[in-house]
């Protein structure tokens, strides 16, 4: 055969060599700065990449899931996501991380199978869409779905074999699980009376669907050094626990002040994160609502440039802000903006109308004269296909058709007539729901718990509504309390917001270890005027010592509360831990019969 090549076939093996060369070269940015005079990284990745080239730099190293996705974006990998299902296979090892952008979660050893996370906009669905999804989950997971802290679905046990299955389901729907999960922005949050609340100051959901379209059309929001979460609070009845979030969006009526129109505008708070005990703060920023989305466009772009990429410990947007210094951040914010943010300074604000965290469950007019929205109790957030199939009917026959979900892993069905009220909560408790639950379960929220999730170190699910059983049997408690449970240091139930919270632990007893929680009391938000971080009741408490220990808690409150107009909160926030503690052991209990 010859050895000698025409000049075509040299430039092309010259060609294939240098692309040969670049793919190494492109390998070794991953671990090493550019050397100088290099050019600056370009394309729809060259945020992401110019800050990791910058930390590596100035001598830092990156963490190993900043390293995969330099090596090949997470969003580029939907062949091997298909090839994985095609041969009925789990991701291992870093594949597990890059997944979840397509919204896959491998949750072994929890469950040998994926979870599947969508994306659902201001938590609005359609009745359609709710069949839709309830028919997925039953071809092609557990025939169930969770609803989420984030007014989000997730459908679990999905096979290896069903993953792209389900996926391109969820997409004929006209919804997406693209970037669900790992180092995203989260389903983007608001009102869930959005557009029916008498007291709103404004309708969230043409914002929180320009947020989610902004992020999907936008490859650099997609490339953060952690988890990102947004939530727009429009003034309503139902909480948004807004300042939880990385950016909270509060409406504002603002009434007059030099240099202000009258109008709606949103107050801009960054950094919030409460299980790291943190919530947003108040930058002092007043927006006009067609500036939100590009203002949170340029604050994730901030947090891309300047966030940790060497240690995903401290890689959150309240650590960038706490390194930085609030004033700078919002400065980084500006430049990328590329204005000056309108300061609130010398407006006259009228206070928000307070929110009521129990204002989601029962039957309660709206702004429409003659309809109502109906509150749903779904117990701990869980809810069957066909009980999803029987409230789409429900939406379509008497509603406008529309499902909204809160974050209280509960849901709203709308626009119901006053004629049809009745008829809709008889046509709910044959699905073995309703609109009305004991003041335990109004405000009973648990994360998924070590049965479905392998970072928790309790059954929370089960262990909540055992827990409601037991108190709902000795205590006659006429005021809700939220009792929220998490399974881990990630907080996805947000246990320091609770009016009791408890977060899984292991617990010793003897050469075992059981399960078991820390208690922590008093937490609450902003917008039902309790902003404050729960404390620390009891550490390291076996779940079979809880629920009497709680009893004698919540007997105390019944025994010393000033009012009953005195709520548990107010109650624990008067009190010093030592003295709730010795009130508590004193408290009279209800003998039960044997």
């Amino acid at each position: 055969m010859s050895e000698e090549f025409d000049d075509a076939q040299k430039q092309w093996l010259q060609g294939f060599v240098s692309g040969i060369e670049a793919r190494k070269a492109a390998d070794k940015l991953a671990s090493r700065a550019p050397g100088p005079g290099a050019a600056p990284p370009i394309g729809p990745d060259a945020l992401q990449h110019a800050a990791q080239d910058r930390a590596v730099a100035a001598g830092g190293k990156l963490v190993a899931e900043e390293t995969a996705k330099r090596a090949r974006h997470p969003l580029d990998r939907w062949d091997e996501v298909v090839g994985r299902a095609e041969a009925g296979q789990f991701p291992k090892g870093m594949d597990v991380f890059l997944t979840k952008y397509h919204g896959l979660f491998y949750v072994a050893p929890a469950e040998n199978s994926f979870m599947c996370r969508l994306r659902i906009p201001n938590g609005i669905l359609n009745a359609w869409q709710m069949r839709g999804l309830a028919d997925a989950a039953e071809s092609f997971g557990g025939g169930y779905a969770d609803v989420t802290t984030r007014a989000n679905l997730q459908i679990r046990e999905i096979p290896a074999q069903a993953a792209v299955d389900l996926l391109l389901a969820v997409q004929d729907l006209g919804l997406t699980a693209r970037g669900s999960g790992a180092d995203n922005i989260r389903n983007i949050t608001g009102s869930p009376t959005a557009g029916i609340d008498p007291q709103e100051l404004y309708d969230t959901r043409p914002l929180c669907r320009a947020m989610h379209h902004y992020i999907l059309n936008h490859r650099e929001m997609y490339g953060l050094p952690r988890k990102f979460n947004i939530a727009f609070d429009g003034g309503g009845r139902v909480p948004v626990l807004e300042d939880t979030n990385d950016i909270g969006f509060v409406a504002t009526e603002v009434t007059g002040g030099e240099g202000f129109d009258p109008g709606i505008y949103f107050r801009l708070q960054l950094g919030g994160i409460t299980g790291h005990l943190d919530f947003a703060f108040e930058t002092g920023i007043l927006l006009k609502p067609e500036e939100c989305v590009t203002v949170a466009g340029a604050v994730v772009r901030a947090f891309a440039i300047h966030g940790d990429r060497t240690n995903r410990q401290k890689a959150r947007l309240k650590y960038v802000i706490d390194r930085m210094g609030r004033d700078a951040f919002v400065a980084e914010v500006e430049k990328e903006y590329g204005a000056k943010l309108r300061r609130a300074a010398g407006a006259q604000v009228t206070p928000r109308a307070l929110a009521d965290k129990h204002g989601h469950i029962g039957v309660h007019p709206q702004k429409q004269a003659g309809l109502n929205y109906l509150g749903l109790v779904l117990p701990v957030g869980r809810v069957t296909a066909e009980q999803m199939r029987g409230l789409a009917e429900i939406a379509q026959r008497f509603g406008s058709g529309t499902i909204r979900f809160t974050v209280w892993q509960n849901l709203l069905i709308s626009d119901v007539a006053d004629r049809d009220v009745g008829v809709c909560i008889a046509a709910i408790a044959a699905l073995g729901l309703g609109v009305e639950a004991s003041a335990i379960r109004r405000g009973l929220v648990a994360c998924t718990g070590n049965a479905g999730c392998k970072f928790a170190a309790s059954n929370t699910k089960g262990h909540a509504l055992k827990l409601a059983d037991y108190l709902e049997m000795r205590l006659a408690l006429d005021t809700p309390i939220n009792i929220h449970l998490t399974g881990c240091h990630h907080s996805c139930a947000q246990h320091y917001i609770g009016d009791i919270g408890l977060i899984a632990a292991k617990v010793e007893r003897g050469e075992e270890s059981v399960e078991g929680y820390h208690v922590f009391i008093g937490g609450g938000a902003a917008s039902t005027a309790e902003q404050a971080m729960a404390r620390e009741y009891a550490a390291s408490v076996a779940y079979d010592e809880l629920p009497p220990l709680l009893e004698r808690l919540l007997a105390a409150y019944l025994a010393h509360r000033e009012s009953p107009a005195d709520s548990f909160f107010e109650f624990c926030r008067r009190h010093d831990i030592a003295a709730l503690r010795d009130l508590a052991e004193r408290a009279p209990l209800r003998a039960l019969a044997a």
